[in-house]
Protein backbone atom coordinates (compact mmCIF):
# COMPACT_ATOMS: atom_id res chain seq x y z
CA UNK A 1 0.00 0.00 0.00
CA UNK A 2 1.79 3.46 -1.03
CA UNK A 3 2.83 5.48 1.94
CA UNK A 4 0.37 8.76 2.26
CA UNK A 5 3.42 11.19 3.19
CA UNK A 6 4.10 12.45 -0.31
CA UNK A 7 0.45 13.79 -0.13
CA UNK A 8 0.75 16.58 2.49
CA UNK A 9 4.45 17.30 1.61
CA UNK A 10 3.00 17.87 -2.47
CA UNK A 11 0.45 20.33 -0.62
CA UNK A 12 2.63 22.20 1.67
CA UNK A 13 5.14 22.68 -1.39
CA UNK A 14 2.20 24.24 -3.42
CA UNK A 15 1.04 26.29 -0.63
CA UNK A 16 4.74 27.63 -0.38
CA UNK A 17 4.49 28.07 -4.02
CA UNK A 18 1.62 30.42 -3.54
CA UNK A 19 2.79 32.27 -0.83
CA UNK A 20 4.56 35.08 -2.40
CA UNK A 21 1.79 35.83 -4.80
CA UNK A 22 -0.75 36.08 -2.16
CA UNK A 23 1.72 38.37 0.20
CA UNK A 24 2.07 40.83 -3.17
CA UNK A 25 -1.22 40.67 -4.03
CA UNK A 26 -2.81 41.98 -0.62
CA UNK A 27 -0.02 44.70 -0.47
CA UNK A 28 -1.04 45.64 -3.76
CA UNK A 29 -4.59 46.27 -2.03
CA UNK A 30 -3.13 47.69 0.69
CA UNK A 31 -1.25 50.36 -1.78
CA UNK A 32 -4.60 50.46 -3.94
CA UNK A 33 -6.41 51.78 -0.76
CA UNK A 34 -4.13 54.57 0.03
CA UNK A 35 -4.24 55.84 -3.46
CA UNK A 36 -8.11 55.86 -2.95
CA UNK A 37 -8.03 57.34 0.55
CA UNK A 38 -5.05 59.73 -0.62
CA UNK A 39 -2.68 58.83 2.08
CA UNK A 40 0.43 60.42 0.32
CA UNK A 41 -1.09 63.65 -1.19
CA UNK A 42 -1.56 64.81 1.98
CA UNK A 43 0.78 68.29 2.27
CA UNK A 44 2.20 67.99 5.73
CA UNK A 45 2.15 63.88 6.10
CA UNK A 46 2.27 62.04 2.90
CA UNK A 47 5.88 62.70 1.69
CA UNK A 48 7.31 61.01 4.26
CA UNK A 49 4.34 58.30 4.65
CA UNK A 50 5.04 57.75 0.87
CA UNK A 51 8.64 57.24 1.60
CA UNK A 52 8.26 55.16 4.96
CA UNK A 53 5.69 52.72 2.72
CA UNK A 54 8.47 53.25 0.10
CA UNK A 55 11.21 51.46 2.47
CA UNK A 56 8.49 48.97 3.86
CA UNK A 57 7.91 47.26 0.68
CA UNK A 58 11.43 47.29 -0.84
CA UNK A 59 12.23 45.20 1.98
CA UNK A 60 9.21 43.36 1.51
CA UNK A 61 10.37 42.77 -1.86
CA UNK A 62 14.17 41.74 -1.16
CA UNK A 63 12.69 38.93 1.24
CA UNK A 64 12.19 36.27 -1.48
CA UNK A 65 15.98 36.79 -2.72
CA UNK A 66 17.02 36.51 1.00
CA UNK A 67 14.75 33.35 1.47
CA UNK A 68 15.37 31.57 -1.51
CA UNK A 69 19.23 32.66 -2.08
CA UNK A 70 20.74 31.38 0.92
CA UNK A 71 21.33 34.74 2.26
CA UNK A 72 20.78 32.85 6.06
CA UNK A 73 18.85 33.76 9.11
CA UNK A 74 21.16 36.41 9.58
CA UNK A 75 20.31 38.48 6.92
CA UNK A 76 16.34 38.09 7.53
CA UNK A 77 16.91 39.34 10.91
CA UNK A 78 18.65 42.28 9.96
CA UNK A 79 16.82 43.70 7.21
CA UNK A 80 13.40 43.76 9.00
CA UNK A 81 15.34 45.56 12.19
CA UNK A 82 16.10 48.10 9.51
CA UNK A 83 12.65 48.38 8.35
CA UNK A 84 11.36 48.72 12.04
CA UNK A 85 14.51 51.35 12.90
CA UNK A 86 13.19 53.55 9.38
CA UNK A 87 9.91 53.07 10.17
CA UNK A 88 10.23 54.52 13.57
CA UNK A 89 12.47 57.24 12.31
CA UNK A 90 9.60 58.31 9.81
CA UNK A 91 6.91 58.59 12.63
CA UNK A 92 9.54 60.51 14.54
CA UNK A 93 9.55 63.07 11.47
CA UNK A 94 5.81 62.70 11.16
CA UNK A 95 5.10 63.47 14.83
CA UNK A 96 7.47 66.76 14.29
CA UNK A 97 6.54 67.85 11.14
CA UNK A 98 2.68 67.40 11.24
CA UNK A 99 -0.25 69.97 12.47
CA UNK A 100 -1.51 68.03 14.86
CA UNK A 101 -5.20 68.02 14.53
CA UNK A 102 -4.98 68.98 10.88
CA UNK A 103 -4.41 64.93 9.45
CA UNK A 104 -3.75 61.39 10.23
CA UNK A 105 -0.85 59.43 10.00
CA UNK A 106 -3.25 56.30 9.09
CA UNK A 107 -2.66 54.35 6.18
CA UNK A 108 -2.77 50.77 4.02
CA UNK A 109 0.36 49.40 2.63
CA UNK A 110 3.44 50.39 5.26
CA UNK A 111 1.52 48.29 8.14
CA UNK A 112 0.83 45.61 5.91
CA UNK A 113 4.38 45.62 4.74
CA UNK A 114 5.54 45.53 7.82
CA UNK A 115 3.76 42.64 9.29
CA UNK A 116 4.73 40.62 5.92
CA UNK A 117 8.57 41.50 7.51
CA UNK A 118 7.66 40.71 10.87
CA UNK A 119 6.28 37.30 10.33
CA UNK A 120 9.60 36.51 8.31
CA UNK A 121 11.95 37.92 10.62
CA UNK A 122 10.34 35.67 13.52
CA UNK A 123 9.90 32.86 11.37
CA UNK A 124 13.42 32.60 9.65
CA UNK A 125 15.92 35.15 11.40
CA UNK A 126 18.53 34.44 13.55
CA UNK A 127 17.08 33.72 17.39
CA UNK A 128 18.76 37.27 19.19
CA UNK A 129 18.44 40.24 15.97
CA UNK A 130 14.99 38.39 15.40
CA UNK A 131 13.80 39.00 18.57
CA UNK A 132 15.00 42.66 18.90
CA UNK A 133 13.78 43.29 15.43
CA UNK A 134 10.04 41.47 16.07
CA UNK A 135 10.01 43.74 18.98
CA UNK A 136 10.71 46.45 17.35
CA UNK A 137 8.58 45.90 13.95
CA UNK A 138 5.27 45.42 16.70
CA UNK A 139 6.35 49.33 18.00
CA UNK A 140 6.29 50.40 14.45
CA UNK A 141 3.28 49.24 13.67
CA UNK A 142 1.51 50.25 16.95
CA UNK A 143 2.74 53.46 16.76
CA UNK A 144 2.44 54.95 13.50
CA UNK A 145 -1.62 55.72 14.45
CA UNK A 146 -0.30 57.85 17.56
CA UNK A 147 2.09 59.73 15.37
CA UNK A 148 0.13 63.02 14.85
CA UNK A 149 -1.75 62.80 17.89
CA UNK A 150 -3.56 60.73 20.09
CA UNK A 151 -7.12 60.94 20.28
CA UNK A 152 -10.21 58.07 20.38
CA UNK A 153 -9.59 57.17 16.92
CA UNK A 154 -5.95 56.95 16.89
CA UNK A 155 -6.14 54.65 20.22
CA UNK A 156 -8.44 52.19 18.45
CA UNK A 157 -6.27 52.15 15.48
CA UNK A 158 -3.57 51.26 17.35
CA UNK A 159 -4.94 48.69 19.65
CA UNK A 160 -6.07 46.77 16.55
CA UNK A 161 -2.76 47.12 15.41
CA UNK A 162 -1.26 45.98 18.09
CA UNK A 163 -3.62 42.73 18.22
CA UNK A 164 -2.83 41.81 14.52
CA UNK A 165 0.48 42.28 14.85
CA UNK A 166 0.77 39.81 18.46
CA UNK A 167 -1.20 37.37 16.25
CA UNK A 168 1.16 36.90 13.31
CA UNK A 169 4.30 37.31 15.82
CA UNK A 170 2.58 34.61 17.66
CA UNK A 171 1.69 32.49 14.32
CA UNK A 172 5.67 32.98 13.35
CA UNK A 173 7.18 32.13 16.45
CA UNK A 174 4.81 28.64 16.55
CA UNK A 175 5.88 27.76 12.92
CA UNK A 176 9.40 28.33 13.99
CA UNK A 177 9.09 25.90 16.58
CA UNK A 178 7.05 23.32 15.00
CA UNK A 179 10.20 23.41 12.35
CA UNK A 180 12.48 23.13 15.04
CA UNK A 181 10.68 20.12 16.82
CA UNK A 182 10.33 17.92 12.73
CA UNK A 183 14.38 19.09 12.33
CA UNK A 184 15.30 17.69 16.10
CA UNK A 185 12.63 14.56 15.27
CA UNK A 186 14.13 13.80 11.69
CA UNK A 187 17.49 14.28 13.71
CA UNK A 188 16.44 11.46 16.21
CA UNK A 189 15.46 8.94 13.64
CA UNK A 190 18.20 9.52 11.57
CA UNK A 191 20.41 8.73 14.38
CA UNK A 192 18.35 5.44 15.47
CA UNK A 193 18.36 4.42 12.07
CA UNK A 194 22.49 5.17 11.75
CA UNK A 195 22.80 3.13 15.50
CA UNK A 196 20.09 0.05 13.57
CA UNK A 197 22.62 -0.26 10.57
CA UNK A 198 26.12 0.01 13.24
CA UNK A 199 24.14 -3.23 14.85
CA UNK A 200 23.28 -4.73 12.05
CA UNK A 201 26.96 -4.24 10.62
CA UNK A 202 28.41 -6.08 13.60
CA UNK A 203 25.86 -8.97 14.02
CA UNK A 204 26.30 -10.36 10.47
CA UNK A 205 29.06 -8.91 8.59
CA UNK A 206 31.64 -9.37 12.19
CA UNK A 207 29.82 -12.92 12.68
CA UNK A 208 30.96 -14.13 8.99
CA UNK A 209 34.11 -12.34 9.24
CA UNK A 210 35.21 -13.87 12.25
CA UNK A 211 34.02 -17.43 11.05
CA UNK A 212 36.35 -16.62 8.54
CA UNK A 213 39.28 -15.50 10.42
CA UNK A 214 39.01 -18.34 12.33
CA UNK A 215 38.74 -21.08 9.36
CA UNK A 216 41.59 -19.59 8.10
CA UNK A 217 43.65 -19.94 11.14
CA UNK A 218 42.35 -23.78 11.22
CA UNK A 219 43.50 -24.33 7.63
CA UNK A 220 46.96 -22.66 8.25
CA UNK A 221 47.52 -24.74 11.22
CA UNK A 222 46.79 -28.42 9.56
CA UNK A 223 48.05 -27.34 6.16
CA UNK A 224 51.96 -29.14 6.92
CA UNK A 225 50.16 -32.29 8.66
CA UNK A 226 46.90 -32.80 6.74
CA UNK A 227 47.32 -31.35 3.88
CA UNK A 228 44.29 -32.99 2.58
CA UNK A 229 41.84 -31.28 4.75
CA UNK A 230 42.66 -28.02 3.22
CA UNK A 231 39.84 -28.11 0.51
CA UNK A 232 37.37 -28.23 2.72
CA UNK A 233 38.59 -25.76 5.06
CA UNK A 234 39.08 -23.25 1.85
CA UNK A 235 35.57 -24.27 0.77
CA UNK A 236 33.97 -23.49 4.18
CA UNK A 237 36.14 -19.91 4.12
CA UNK A 238 34.40 -19.22 0.69
CA UNK A 239 30.96 -20.11 1.53
CA UNK A 240 30.89 -18.10 4.71
CA UNK A 241 32.44 -14.74 2.38
CA UNK A 242 29.63 -15.45 0.37
CA UNK A 243 27.02 -15.57 3.06
CA UNK A 244 29.19 -12.36 4.38
CA UNK A 245 28.60 -10.68 0.80
CA UNK A 246 24.68 -11.53 0.41
CA UNK A 247 24.21 -10.17 4.30
CA UNK A 248 25.79 -6.87 3.01
CA UNK A 249 23.80 -6.45 -0.35
CA UNK A 250 20.21 -7.03 2.00
CA UNK A 251 21.48 -4.01 4.15
CA UNK A 252 22.70 -2.23 0.85
CA UNK A 253 18.98 -3.35 -1.12
CA UNK A 254 16.92 -1.62 2.23
CA UNK A 255 19.00 1.15 2.80
CA UNK A 256 17.40 2.05 -1.06
CA UNK A 257 14.76 0.40 -0.59
CA UNK A 258 11.82 3.68 -1.08
CA UNK A 259 10.16 1.86 2.38
CA UNK A 260 12.07 4.21 5.40
CA UNK A 261 11.41 1.65 7.80
CA UNK A 262 12.16 -1.37 5.70
CA UNK A 263 14.61 -3.83 7.58
CA UNK A 264 18.28 -3.69 7.25
CA UNK A 265 18.23 -7.37 7.54
CA UNK A 266 15.71 -9.88 7.35
CA UNK A 267 14.64 -11.19 10.86
CA UNK A 268 16.28 -14.55 11.40
CA UNK A 269 14.52 -17.38 12.99
CA UNK A 270 15.03 -20.82 15.05
CA UNK A 271 15.93 -21.69 11.41
CA UNK A 272 19.01 -19.10 11.98
CA UNK A 273 19.48 -20.63 15.24
CA UNK A 274 19.88 -23.94 14.16
CA UNK A 275 22.27 -22.92 11.46
CA UNK A 276 24.30 -20.86 13.76
CA UNK A 277 24.88 -24.11 16.00
CA UNK A 278 25.13 -26.44 13.14
CA UNK A 279 28.10 -24.45 11.30
CA UNK A 280 29.61 -24.15 15.19
CA UNK A 281 29.45 -27.71 15.30
CA UNK A 282 31.99 -27.97 11.79
CA UNK A 283 34.94 -25.96 13.62
CA UNK A 284 35.24 -28.83 15.75
CA UNK A 285 32.97 -27.39 18.71
CA UNK A 286 30.90 -29.54 20.10
CA UNK A 287 27.93 -27.61 19.85
CA UNK A 288 24.44 -28.39 21.35
CA UNK A 289 21.13 -26.65 20.67
CA UNK A 290 17.76 -27.55 23.23
CA UNK A 291 14.90 -26.46 22.57
CA UNK A 292 11.85 -26.30 24.90
CA UNK A 293 8.26 -25.09 24.59
CA UNK A 294 6.69 -23.94 21.16
CA UNK A 295 9.85 -22.15 19.53
CA UNK A 296 8.43 -22.72 15.99
CA UNK A 297 5.53 -20.51 17.21
CA UNK A 298 8.04 -17.27 19.07
CA UNK A 299 6.66 -13.75 17.15
CA UNK A 300 8.84 -12.61 14.44
CA UNK A 301 10.31 -10.08 16.25
CA UNK A 302 11.25 -11.49 19.54
CA UNK A 303 12.76 -14.55 17.26
CA UNK A 304 14.90 -11.89 15.30
CA UNK A 305 16.60 -10.74 18.92
CA UNK A 306 16.68 -14.62 19.80
CA UNK A 307 18.93 -15.17 17.14
CA UNK A 308 21.02 -11.93 17.45
CA UNK A 309 21.53 -13.30 21.27
CA UNK A 310 22.98 -16.63 20.00
CA UNK A 311 24.90 -14.86 17.00
CA UNK A 312 26.96 -12.36 19.46
CA UNK A 313 27.81 -15.02 21.86
CA UNK A 314 28.96 -17.77 19.16
CA UNK A 315 31.07 -14.97 17.53
CA UNK A 316 32.26 -14.05 21.08
CA UNK A 317 33.23 -17.72 21.54
CA UNK A 318 35.41 -17.72 18.17
CA UNK A 319 36.57 -14.45 19.13
CA UNK A 320 37.48 -15.04 22.90
CA UNK A 321 37.50 -18.58 23.48
CA UNK A 322 39.73 -20.47 21.41
CA UNK A 323 39.95 -22.94 23.70
CA UNK A 324 36.26 -23.84 23.77
CA UNK A 325 35.19 -27.39 23.05
CA UNK A 326 31.94 -27.36 24.23
CA UNK A 327 29.00 -24.84 23.65
CA UNK A 328 25.05 -25.37 24.66
CA UNK A 329 22.18 -23.44 23.46
CA UNK A 330 19.02 -23.07 24.99
CA UNK A 331 16.19 -21.85 23.81
CA UNK A 332 12.78 -22.17 26.51
CA UNK A 333 9.89 -20.15 25.15
CA UNK A 334 6.84 -20.50 28.14
CA UNK A 335 3.48 -18.66 28.07
CA UNK A 336 4.84 -15.38 28.28
CA UNK A 337 8.41 -15.12 28.17
CA UNK A 338 11.29 -16.95 26.21
CA UNK A 339 14.35 -17.25 27.85
CA UNK A 340 17.84 -18.06 26.06
CA UNK A 341 20.88 -19.05 27.30
CA UNK A 342 24.85 -19.88 25.86
CA UNK A 343 27.36 -21.81 28.07
CA UNK A 344 30.64 -22.55 27.08
CA UNK A 345 33.61 -23.99 28.47
CA UNK A 346 36.29 -21.64 27.11
CA UNK A 347 36.96 -18.97 29.20
CA UNK A 348 35.47 -17.84 33.03
CA UNK A 349 36.31 -14.03 32.48
CA UNK A 350 36.39 -11.98 29.67
CA UNK A 351 39.59 -11.32 28.13
CA UNK A 352 39.10 -7.20 26.88
CA UNK A 353 35.97 -4.94 28.29
CA UNK A 354 32.83 -5.07 26.71
CA UNK A 355 33.11 -3.91 22.62
CA UNK A 356 30.05 -2.46 20.21
CA UNK A 357 28.67 -6.49 19.93
CA UNK A 358 27.90 -6.55 23.54
CA UNK A 359 26.74 -3.00 24.04
CA UNK A 360 24.64 -3.19 21.08
CA UNK A 361 22.61 -6.67 22.15
CA UNK A 362 21.71 -4.91 25.49
CA UNK A 363 20.17 -2.20 23.59
CA UNK A 364 18.59 -4.21 21.63
CA UNK A 365 16.89 -6.89 23.84
CA UNK A 366 16.41 -4.00 26.40
CA UNK A 367 14.69 -2.12 23.49
CA UNK A 368 12.07 -5.39 23.23
CA UNK A 369 11.68 -5.30 27.01
CA UNK A 370 13.24 -7.53 27.75
CA UNK A 371 16.94 -8.48 30.33
CA UNK A 372 20.47 -9.89 29.53
CA UNK A 373 22.94 -10.94 31.80
CA UNK A 374 25.99 -12.04 30.96
CA UNK A 375 29.45 -13.18 33.49
CA UNK A 376 31.29 -16.60 34.99
CA UNK A 377 29.37 -19.41 36.50
CA UNK A 378 29.75 -21.00 39.36
CA UNK A 379 30.85 -24.19 37.42
CA UNK A 380 33.43 -21.87 35.21
CA UNK A 381 31.85 -21.51 31.96
CA UNK A 382 31.25 -18.17 30.45
CA UNK A 383 27.37 -17.64 29.93
CA UNK A 384 25.17 -15.35 28.67
CA UNK A 385 21.50 -15.02 29.97
CA UNK A 386 18.58 -13.34 27.79
CA UNK A 387 14.96 -12.94 28.97
CA UNK A 388 12.30 -11.88 26.67
CA UNK A 389 8.66 -10.45 26.63
CA UNK A 390 6.16 -12.67 24.08
CA UNK A 391 3.72 -11.26 22.31
CA UNK A 392 -0.03 -11.55 23.57
CA UNK A 393 -1.30 -13.39 20.73
CA UNK A 394 1.53 -16.23 21.69
CA UNK A 395 0.21 -15.86 24.90
CA UNK A 396 -3.44 -15.97 24.10
CA UNK A 397 -2.63 -19.19 21.15
CA UNK A 398 -0.68 -21.19 24.44
CA UNK A 399 -4.31 -20.50 26.63
CA UNK A 400 -6.42 -21.78 24.14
Amino acid sequence: MPSPRPRPRALVRGAATLRWPALFLLAMAAARLDLRWGTFRRPDTGPLLGLSALTAAVVVLALPFLTRRGAGPWAVAWSGLAAAVASLGFTTAVHLRADHGASTAYGALEPVALLIVLAFTARRGAAVPAAVGAAALIAAVVSRPLAVEVREGSVIVAFVSTLIAVAVAGAAVTARLVAADRRRREDRVRLEQRVRLARDLHDYVAHHVTGIVVQAQGAGAVAGKRPDLVPDALRRIEETGAEALVSLRRMVGALRADDPGAPLSPPGGMTAVRTLVADLGTAGVSARLVEDGPTERLPTDVAGVVHRVVMEALTNIRKHAPACRTVTVRVRAGRRHVAVSVDNDGASAPTAPPGYGLTGLRERVTGAGGSLRTGAGSDGTWQVRARLPLSSSLSRADAA
